[in-house]
């Protein structure tokens, strides 16, 4: 795989340059700390009602920090991640609900994968510490981007560079050592003046196989980079214009899959155009456009030892990519009480697949299999009620249209969406908000619902016998704060008609189980709730409980691959220059399965056991330039396997049932640093 070599000696000029360099000047939406960072290890979010979870991705987490979009995630209550077995490129999940259900996007537009069962999903493209902030709207609560989440809206972006007369560049640098040979180093470097800016992020992961608690090892090395430039221009102060590009690659071994993936290259190229106060009435007009492009390689022989199996008698390699065009303007109005966003937006994808023995795929022509355009339009309200109460509203409609290039088939559809919600700051209490919205999204089946499944509805031809799903959901929540005391709560109850649902049958050779999807009706209810405590000055609390359950009312039978009952208990000791920290997370086991059914990534195999693992932290605040972390994973070496887990693949030795462990004791170190 061909990609740039960052060494650790330009790491370490970097290290010594920030012991000695002057504080940089804070972003607006980022305070200068002059505290020792915590390491986050449950990310509750308060915003907007507890709606709204906002999270900083350049803070170092734990478990040990983030590779990818689904392992920072995971950090956030009702995430969790379907793993195949890599140390990276899990899958994410909310609430129990994957895929398209969950809408992930970086600087307001989509990156798809390619892979047809998901083994480069959106968030793999992903490299959480290059953005500034990430945002989760739970639930169907806004319209404003194309083809709306039923399940969440995920946001991960960066904010315009400002510096003043007296500061011209501003940069951070960070550096990860772990076991298991990982080591992380990521830049951050920009440098401008009042009107323009250039920002480089560039960063890149690495790491070998694990261990799990056993000692035994589990395959599931990666190493990864990705590189990110913007040019930015500000003429004045309500005007911004960026170019951005980036390119990255990639490679994982997956001890839960058939094939690794050789290759996860991505080009990115972009342009956003902002413009603010152009009456009284109109406060902003916002246009950009996005093209990406992901090719991916997954194989059976490059990265492993090749062993024959009765699904590939020879080495054999795909090679599927993705061409995705996205566009989007957007304005917002005001009148007293009144904002109001109103805009139009399109997206345009191509799917394309070769394959060959060995590396012979590089001599084929690829192939388009699929074609998606969509076109849609929105209005989203905000109205002050007065009396610290405001309804929420918004509509949209979307106009989808999906070719089956090689079959010559096609589909047009026509998709509405809208939410109405309620908000109130309670008047007597400056500490206290809640809300509860309503929201109705109907979603078209995706690219893995569509061709990757053997059947639809029982009819070989999938791509017209699977309807589209519709979600109605009810959305309520609330925080509170009183002294030392702090709680939220955020809760959900939804029907779904016509939910995707994937049964595994053995229809394939030999007996192979092969994917079949079919609509069926479907309830979904949980919660996520949490409460903190402050002790003393020095020492806080704070417990998070999130549960997710759903039933296939078609059946009578649960629903599939949903995370059991998870308690996160955090204790954090907090000192002026220093911090240390305790994390224990309790994972109830799981009884509420459907053999066989899942998504195109997983099935329920079997009712799996509860776990704890103890995790321990603390940070050094060295300067207002630098600071060390420090963790300890799984203190007491657990052996332990997610609910969410692929079976092991045969090719690694893996009985047909069983599944991989995760990962057992692991020590990691981070140093970052500002200049």
């Amino acid at each position: 795989m061909a990609q740039p070599k960052f060494s650790l000696q330009p790491l370490a000029a970097a290290i010594c340059v920030a012991c000695y360099s002057s504080v940089v000047m804070a972003n607006e939406s980022m305070p200068v700390q002059t505290m020792a960072p915590i390491v986050v290890t449950s990310t509750a979010g308060n915003d907007a009602n507890g709606l709204i979870v906002r999270a900083d991705p350049k803070q170092p987490i734990q478990p040990v920090p983030a590779t990818d979009g689904a392992d920072y995630l995971q950090s956030i209550v009702g995430f969790s991640s379907v793993n195949s077995g890599a140390g990276t490129n899990g899958d994410v999940t909310f609430r129990g609900m994957f895929g398209s259900r969950i809408k992930i996007l970086t600087d307001g537009t989509e990156n798809l994968g390619a892979c047809p069962s998901r083994m480069d999903s959106p968030t793999s493209y992903i490299s959480p510490e290059s953005y500034d902030r990430i945002s989760v709207i739970k639930g169907p609560q806004t319209v404003q981007y194309a083809n709306t989440g039923s399940a969440a809206t995920v946001i991960f972006e960066r904010t315009p560079e400002q510096f003043g007369e007296d500061q011209h560049y501003r940069g951070q640098a960070s550096v990860l050592i772990g076991s298991f040979g990982r080591l992380d180093q990521n830049i951050e470097a920009a440098a401008g003046d009042e009107k323009k800016y250039i920002r480089l992020n560039t960063n890149r992961s690495v790491s070998n196989s694990y261990q799990d608690g056993d000692g035994q090892t589990v395959p599931s090395d990666w190493e990864r980079w990705n590189a990110d430039l913007a040019l930015g221009w500000m003429p004045d102060e309500d005007t911004w214009v960026e170019l951005t590009g980036g390119k990255a690659d990639g490679e994982a071994v997956y001890a839960g899959r058939a094939m690794d993936g050789s290759k996860f290259a991505r080009e990115s190229l972009g342009l956003r155009v902002e413009k603010k106060n152009l009456s009284d009435v109109i406060k902003k007009v916002e246009a950009q456009v996005n093209y990406n492009f992901n090719d991916h390689v997954m194989d059976n022989f490059s990265l492993r030892e090749f062993t024959p199996s009765a699904m590939m008698a020879m080495p054999m390699a795909t090679n599927v990519a993705r061409k995705t065009l996205n566009a989007r303007v957007a304005m917002t109005n005001a009148w007293d009480q009144i904002e109001l966003i109103t805009g139009i937006d399109t997206q345009n994808n191509e799917h394309s697949i070769r394959k060959g023995m060995h590396n012979s795929y590089k001599d084929q022509l690829r192939e388009t299999d699929m074609e998606f355009q969509s076109v849609g339009a929105f209005a989203e309200l905000n109205y002050d009620l007065g009396n610290r109460n405001a309804l929420v509203t918004g509509v949209r409609l979307d106009q989808v249209d999906v070719d089956a290039v090689q079959s010559h088939q096609s589909r047009h559809d026509v998709l509405p969406s809208a939410f109405f919600r309620f908000e109130n700051v309670h008047p007597e209490h400056d500490d206290g908000k809640t809300y509860m919205g309503l929201g109705y999204v109907e979603r078209m089946p995706d690219y893995w619902e569509l061709f990757s499944p053997k059947s639809g509805n029982g009819h070989e031809n999938t791509f017209q016998n699977i309807d589209i799903e519709k979600t109605l959901q009810l959305d309520i929540g609330y925080q509170h704060e009183h002294g030392n005391f702090s709680s939220w709560a955020s809760a959900y109850a939804g029907v779904i008609n016509d939910y995707i649902l994937t049964t595994y049958l053995p229809t394939g050779n030999m007996g192979m189980l092969e994917a079949h999807s079919r609509n069926v009706d479907a309830t979904v209810a949980g919660a996520e709730v949490g409460i903190g405590y402050q002790f003393t000055d020095a020492i806080q609390a704070d417990l998070s409980v999130m549960y997710a359950w759903g039933e296939n009312t078609s059946d009578n039978t649960p629903l599939p691959q949903i995370s059991p009952l998870e308690a996160r208990v955090n204790l954090r000791y907090i000192q002026d220059n220093y911090t240390l920290g305790a994390y224990w997370r309790l994972v109830d086991g799981q009884n509420r399965i459907s053999e066989r059914e899942g998504n195109i990534v997983g099935y329920d195999l079997k009712q799996s056991a509860g776990f704890g693992t103890l995790s321990l932290n603390g940070t050094y605040h060295v300067n207002d330039n630098m600071d060390l972390s420090v963790g300890v994973d799984n203190v007491l070496d657990r052996t332990y396997a997610e609910h969410l887990n692929k079976m092991g693949s045969s090719g690694f030795g893996f009985a047909a049932n069983e599944q991989f462990n995760n990962i057992g004791r692991n020590y990691w170190a981070r140093i970052s640093m500002k200049f």
